[in-house]
């Protein structure tokens, strides 16, 4: 039987960062995936020539150059720029809140004008405070933003995210709203983001090379739950109450699905993200793929597209767990296995499941990138 240095439970972005490196310093690793594809929540399918992001948009952005020229070494990654587009009931606006998303809700044209007019937007929400701090998202949002703002972009997409009134979340959730008085529409600030030429198999399938892997295994339904017997090392990126047999209870999460399907023309929407704001419409965004990847004429060079309609909700057994939802009580369970995590012997936690913590791409890899 084989033993290896480390069996790395998931093929997402943490455990197949840290086989590249455990690999690149002659250990020798195992990967096992329930899926029957490797790449975790960033694998895509390949439809009518578009990579399909199949378990929802995944935009890569980072302000760390090592990073950057990291992902890079292993494929080069394209100029996409994340500029979604909201839709509020047929309107359409730009995001983030920046001097065209003024022009399109009150018509103002220069930073005075929009300063002046979100402070007189703000002034009622502010005073009904009277002095204290807000209690819930919606009254953060009206203090940052006021009303046309929140009850536009806000509110009910909010609420169709999260399954609760925006009465009821609590306030940190939104402390800060990046409002530009600029005519910038890039939604990040970070000093490079890109795609993965070819898509995020490319990305990952160079990250694995001259890894052992195995797909369709379920860790806690197969002789590797036994992991010492095959390795002197565990690296866990799955959830970390089912690791721990669920012994304190279980925590809360948020989950998506999609709807998708081919159309029969070469530019649905004419952006890769257009999210729908309003409670009228079930699903919080809809995904053009073909966007991520194709610009300019290409766009037309093929006469079909892909979108997929993603739509928010409650996790329940079964599904896949994608948020956490990091309210109080949730915080408070997970700082109990976070603790029985931190007395494992040979056990690295690693990723959004494992550390019950919402991440972005770059900081995943930055993180395994810092362990080496």
């Amino acid at each position: 039987m084989t033993h290896y240095d480390y069996l790395i439970v998931g093929s997402g972005l943490f455990g197949a960062t840290f086989a590249y490196f455990a690999h690149k310093q002659g250990k020798k690793c195992l990967i096992i995936d329930k899926r029957p594809q490797l790449g975790g929540n960033v694998y895509c399918e390949n439809i009518e020539g578009i990579n399909v992001h199949k378990y929802g948009a995944h935009i890569f952005h980072t302000s760390n150059k090592e990073v950057w020229d990291f992902v890079n070494s292993i494929v080069p990654f394209n100029r996409y720029t994340n500029s979604p587009v909201a839709n509020f009931h047929g309107r359409l606006y730009n995001l983030p809140f920046n001097m065209n998303t003024f022009y399109q809700m009150w018509g103002v044209t220069t930073p005075e004008e929009a300063k002046a007019k979100i402070d007189e937007q703000k002034r009622d929400a502010v005073a009904a405070l009277n002095g204290r701090e807000p209690q819930n998202l919606e009254e953060q949002a009206l203090c940052l933003v006021g009303k046309d703002i929140f009850y536009t972009l806000i509110k009910e997409y909010t609420e169709k995210q999260w399954g609760r009134k925006c009465t009821d979340l609590p306030a940190f959730i939104i402390k800060r709203l990046p409002v530009r008085l600029v005519f910038d529409n890039n939604y990040f600030n970070d000093s490079y983001q890109g795609i993965p030429i070819g898509g995020y198999n490319r990305l990952i399938n160079g990250l694995l090379e001259g890894v052992e892997t195995k797909t369709n295994v379920d860790f806690f339904n197969s002789e590797y739950h036994d992991w010492q017997k095959f390795a002197n090392n565990l690296v866990y990126t799955g959830r970390i109450d089912e690791f721990f047999d669920y012994k304190y209870g279980k925590l809360d999460w948020r989950t998506v699905s999609f709807k998708t399907r081919i159309e029969n023309t070469p530019n649905y929407q004419g952006n890769a993200v257009v999210n729908y704001t309003s409670h009228d419409v079930p699903y919080t965004r809809v995904i053009e793929h073909k966007h991520f990847e194709m610009f300019g004429q290409q766009v037309y060079d093929n006469p079909k597209t892909v979108v997929s309609e993603e739509y928010s909700t409650e996790y329940k057994e079964g599904m896949e767990p994608y948020y956490p939802v990091n309210d109080a009580a949730n915080n408070s369970l997970a700082d109990k296995y976070r603790a029985e995590a931190a007395q494992q012997q040979n056990v690295i936690f690693g990723g959004r499941l494992a550390e019950y913590k919402y991440y972005d791409m770059a900081p995943i890899i930055e993180k395994v990138m810092n362990m080496y």
